[in-house]
């Protein structure tokens, strides 16, 4: 009974000490999610990690937030533009590992700089077990004939 209770504890600690790692990050800092910053240069002095949050902040009705594969990214086109977020305070959890796309789809918004691109990376420590195999023992040596 009482190695299930360390379990249970020993659980909730590492799911605990995760949750305080993660950052919690205002897409453009200050100015938000607006037209004028430049979101590759305030991506790229930072290091998102799963479990990350990434916070799009902007005014709504005049900006949103797509999320876009790459080359959606690159033509600026948001096929989709139905499932986009417009509450003008958009947060988004980092899940997943990965390079992940955002973008504005009003107007010509993301042609005019509205768009972001960040890697995700595993939190060190918290990716999944490789699983490994030992080695094959090494065969004995054969007998020399004769003896």
């Amino acid at each position: 009974m009482a190695s299930k209770v360390f379990l249970i504890v020993g659980i909730i600690m590492a799911v605990s000490a995760d949750q305080a790692l993660a950052t919690d990050y205002v897409v453009g800092d200050e100015s938000g999610w607006e037209l004028g910053v430049n979101y590759t240069a305030w991506a790229s002095g930072r290091n998102f990690l799963v479990g990350d949050t990434i916070a799009f902040n902007y005014t709504p009705g005049v900006h949103n937030v797509v999320k876009v594969n790459g080359s959606e990214f690159q033509q600026c086109v948001a096929s989709n533009a139905s499932n986009a977020l417009t509450s003008g305070n958009d947060v988004i959890t980092l899940a997943t590992p990965g390079r992940k796309w955002y973008i504005c789809g009003v107007a010509d918004h993301c042609f005019r700089g509205m768009k972001l691109v960040i890697n995700v990376f595993f939190m060190p420590g918290a990716h999944p077990p490789v699983r490994t195999w030992a080695p094959a023992p090494t065969p004995a040596p054969a007998p020399e004939p004769g003896c």
